[in-house]
């Protein structure tokens, strides 16, 4: 038996960030924090920095599905991830993907629209999204205007995320996560919902530029933490707080919406230790 076997695979599916801090480089930054062997599969490339997505080539879909395969048949991942999609052919390609090749604990991160506002996915494919990957989810993770997208909920605040968090899981997914940093007011409600229970994040807003890529860092932790074999309930609550301390503790670079601190620890009752060696990252100061 191979000595290192006991290493935790993890698998994204997502776009390219050139600026490094959301997207598949996010991603594997966050599984090697995390203690799992990232691998990955890139569904776009994109021209992108702090300041917006300058131009997306999205990759053609026998290629995306030969990635997935790749990966699938050699490396085995123990949960994955998906990201950016870009269109409906995407889309598909990796529905039938993760059939074919019986992928599981999926945390699908509906990504729509980036940070800066620029769309990130064809209008046509979120109807693709709803209905084929939905349902194939353990945890989905959008962010309220993904969430309006994918509902056709409105109604701000805890009880429209409730509404909507009801209407994915309805529509198959194991469980929903609700992220409500882009509603108004000093404390930011994330809501949690799987067929038995609900919980509430409730957490004081912290006040900065450098929320670039949270999304997908927060997903790729949850994944990390399902590869690792956490329960899902722990996975979403200790990467919740992951990434509350990579947003307090982001190094403040570009001259936009900056990336976070891949190299924030751990959470202590995520039951992994950071690396002693981890470098210490500035925080930067909110204007």
């Amino acid at each position: 038996m191979d000595s290192h076997a006991h290493v935790p695979v993890a698998l994204t599916i997502a776009g390219s960030d050139s600026g490094g801090g959301a997207g598949i480089q996010a991603d594997l930054k966050t599984f090697h924090q995390w203690g799992v062997f990232g691998t990955s599969v890139l569904t776009a490339v994109t021209a992108q920095n702090t300041l917006g997505v300058q131009k997306v080539h999205a990759v053609p879909a026998a290629v995306v599905e030969a990635q997935v395969r790749s990966v699938a048949t050699d490396l085995a991942p123990l949960a994955f991830k998906s990201g950016m999609l870009a269109n409906t052919a995407v889309v598909r390609a990796v529905a039938a993907s993760i059939r074919r090749h019986d992928l599981t604990r999926y945390v699908l991160d509906p990504v729509m629209v980036a940070t800066s506002g620029d769309t990130l996915l064809e209008p046509d494919a979120v109807t693709a999204v709803r209905d084929e990957l939905v349902p194939l989810a353990a945890l989905v993770t959008p962010n309220w205007p993904e969430a309006v997208l994918l509902t056709g909920v409105s109604e701000p605040g805890l009880r429209g995320m409730d509404m909507a968090a009801r209407v994915i899981v309805d529509a198959g997914a194991g469980a929903v996560l609700v992220k409500g940093g882009h509603l108004p007011g000093d404390e930011v409600l994330d809501l949690y919902r799987d067929g038995q229970s609900r919980h509430v994040f409730r957490q004081p807003r912290i006040e900065t530029p450098h929320t670039h890529g949270t999304g997908c860092a927060l997903s790729a932790a949850i994944a990390a933490g399902l590869a690792r074999g956490t329960s899902l309930p722990d996975a979403v609550a200790a990467g919740v707080a992951w990434v509350r301390a990579a947003i307090a503790g982001a190094p403040g670079l570009g001259a936009g919406s900056g990336p976070l601190n891949h190299f924030a620890p751990i959470p202590s009752n995520a039951g992994i230790s950071a690396s002693s060696s981890t470098p210490r990252v500035r925080p930067a100061t909110s204007p």
